[in-house]
C-alpha cells in the first residue's frame, strides 16, 4: 500500500419516509497522515472567531453572527491541498423505483453509498471510512456497508477499505465539515433562498469550485466533485 486514507461521510434526508424531496450524502477525505494537523487547524479557526474548540459545525448552525467563520472554513477547504470532497445528490427520491429493480430501500442505500464512494478508491491505496449514521441500527447498517463496498471493489481481504467506523460527528471535525459542505449542495438542489448567511456560503462555494452546483462534474474532478444522480 503506497497511501492511506481518511474518509468522513455524512448524509441528509436519506430515510424513505421522512417526507423530504431530496436527499444528499457527501464524503470529506484527507492522507491519514495529514488528518491530525487538520483537526487542529480547524479548531484554530474555531478559536480565532470566539468559538470553543469544541463547537459543533453544521449547516443548520450557520447564521450571520457566525458568517465570518463559516466563510473562513470555505476557505479554508479550497485552500488545503490535502483536502477533497465529492456529494451525491437524489433530486426527487420519489422517482426512485424499488419494485422495478427488486430491491428495498436500505438495499438502494448501500448501492448509492457505493456510487459516492467508488471514484474515490484506488487500488494501491488504503482507506479508512469514519461515517455518522444515526439511525438505531447503526451497527448492523455499518457492517453490511462495509461489506457491500469490499466486495463491490473485489476487495475480499479487506486490503483497500481496511476499516468503517461509526463515529460521532461532534467529536469529528472533517464530518462536521461534510455536514456542511452537503448542506450547502442540499440547499442549492432543493431551491431554497432563506438565509443570506447561507446564500454567501452558496456562492463562495460556486465560486471557489467554479461549478454552479446543480450538474454533475466529470468523475476526473478532484477537489469538489459532484454527482447528480438521476433514477434511470
Amino acid at each position: 500500500m503506497e497511501d492511506i486514507f481518511n474518509v468522513y461521510c455524512d448524509e441528509s434526508c436519506h430515510l424513505e419516509h421522512d417526507h423530504q424531496t431530496a436527499m444528499t450524502m457527501g464524503a470529506v477525505w484527507c492522507p491519514q497522515a495529514k488528518a491530525r494537523d487538520i483537526f487542529k487547524e480547524i479548531r484554530d479557526i474555531k478559536e480565532k472567531h470566539g468559538l470553543s474548540r469544541a463547537f459543533e459545525i453544521k449547516w443548520t448552525k450557520v447564521s450571520p453572527a457566525k458568517a465570518n467563520f463559516y466563510l473562513e472554513l470555505v476557505d479554508y477547504f479550497f485552500g488545503n491541498k490535502d483536502l477533497y470532497f465529492r456529494c451525491l445528490v437524489v433530486p426527487d427520491k420519489s422517482k426512485i423505483d424499488h419494485i422495478r429493480y427488486s430491491q428495498d430501500h436500505d438495499t438502494w442505500y448501500y448501492k448509492i453509498y457505493f456510487d459516492l464512494l467508488k471514484v474515490i478508491f484506488r487500488p494501491n491505496c488504503q482507506y479508512r471510512i469514519y461515517i455518522d449514521i444515526k439511525d438505531t441500527n447503526g451497527g448492523e447498517k455499518k457492517d453490511k456497508l462495509h461489506d457491500v463496498l469490499c466486495k463491490s471493489i473485489y476487495d475480499f481481504d479487506r486490503k483497500i477499505i481496511e476499516r468503517l467506523q461509526i463515529v460521532k460527528s461532534d467529536e469529528v471535525e472533517l464530518v462536521q465539515l461534510a455536514d456542511l459542505l452537503i448542506g450547502a449542495m442540499s440547499y442549492v438542489s432543493r431551491g431554497i433562498d432563506t438565509s443570506a448567511t447561507k446564500n454567501l456560503l452558496v456562492q463562495k462555494i460556486k465560486e471557489k469550485s467554479g461549478y454552479e452546483l446543480i450538474k454533475s462534474t466529470l468523475i476526473q474532478e478532484e477537489k469538489f466533485n459532484i454527482l447528480i444522480w438521476r433514477a434511470s
